[in-house]
């Protein structure tokens, strides 16, 4: 099976730079610069230092989701964990050293994030071709926007040309990663730190129509909800008991036991998401509290009826994370191993 060409967004390809001008004129001053990130980056970036980059992205791509159908959420949420956390910078691919402690080990990511390796083989492919060339960041963000495309969801026009980061911090995805067991008031506060809102979040959270979630992210909601000793009682009967079968209530290795964000349609990118919470089947804790405010159970609905406007929210949401905390310029490095920082002359 070949790989997909990816579908041509003209339109939204027109009219980006008339959003990205208007929301920089309207929007609050907030701590990330979406106005100076879209003016320093470019669709075409690579066009003439890196011509095989999109061919290598797509067949890397594609074989990592022949292999693992899990890999498509993964390399999703690889780019979410680093957007969110100091913004897109590659910082969540640091290995941790003596003198720095950083994202991959924090709570929310040790044990979790997966899809190094791909992003590890688009590298090496890439450094073969065009050296020193493509950052990982812009890796990361193209590997993630091809793996929901492959798996039936929207593609979006990127601008390239971000810089990777020098450094990582535990303290960073502490602080500021949003959590599957926290309240939407506080996942929301996170997001407007970051110059996103709260249609930004029930967007974003649609990413969880494709993967899994380990049981110790949602144990709390089967047997001891809010500490009143019961379950949430608004998860739906059957998939209570299912999940109470395949999450036990001990701490044991049961934790890291595997569910569905997804129940219906776990491998394909669609608006099922949606349609589950509705019906009291959403899993995370994160994804339940949507349906008890009524702006965002009021999207909710919208996208359950109409999977074109998820997708162009999707589209356009991903492209509003891309610009987070982005180095451009002279500012970060390209590294050349995505793991670790370039100790010469920082380029």
């Amino acid at each position: 099976m070949a790989p997909k060409t990816p579908i041509s967004l003209s339109f939204l390809f027109l009219i980006l730079p008339i959003f990205f001008f208007i929301q920089a004129l309207s929007a609050p001053n907030y701590n990330y610069n979406y106005q100076k990130a879209y003016n320093e980056l470019s669709y075409d970036f690579y066009d003439k230092l890196c011509p095989r980059l999109p061919m290598i992205i797509r067949y890397r791509v594609w074989a990592a989701v022949q292999n693992d159908s899990r890999i498509a959420a993964s390399l999703l949420r690889l780019q979410f964990h680093d957007c969110i956390v100091d913004g897109c910078e590659a910082s969540v691919l640091l290995d941790d050293t003596k003198d720095m402690k950083g994202e991959k080990n924090a709570p929310g990511n040790v044990k979790s994030l997966r899809g190094f390796e791909v992003i590890d083989d688009i590298k090496a492919d890439v450094e073969t071709y065009c050296p020193e060339t493509v950052s990982c960041v812009d890796i990361l963000g193209l590997a993630a926007r091809e793996a929901v495309y492959l798996v039936g969801g929207p593609s979006w026009n990127l601008p390239l040309g971000r810089r990777d980061g020098l450094t990582a911090s535990k303290k960073s995805v502490l602080e500021q990663l949003p959590s599957p067991k926290a309240s939407l008031e506080n996942n929301t506060a996170k997001f407007t730190s970051k110059g996103l809102d709260l249609k930004d979040l029930v967007v974003l959270s649609g990413a969880h129509t494709i993967g899994f979630a380990r049981c110790v992210t949602f144990k709390v909601r089967l047997f001891n909800y809010k500490g009143s000793g019961q379950p949430d009682p608004d998860i739906n009967a059957g998939m209570l008991s299912d999940l109470q079968s395949m999450c036990p209530n001990r701490n044991d290795g049961t934790n890291a036991n595997l569910a569905p964000l997804d129940v219906v349609t776990v491998d394909r990118f669609d608006n099922e998401y949606y349609t589950n919470l509705i019906s009291g089947v959403g899993l995370l804790e994160s994804d339940h509290s949507l349906m008890a405010d009524s702006y965002a159970a009021h999207m909710v609905r919208q996208y359950s009826y109409d999977t074109n406007l998820f997708y162009d929210d999707f589209a356009e949401s991903m492209l509003r994370m891309s610009l987070v905390g982005v180095l451009s310029g002279r500012d970060g490095q390209i590294r050349k191993n995505c793991h670790v920082v370039n100790v010469d002359d920082g380029y």
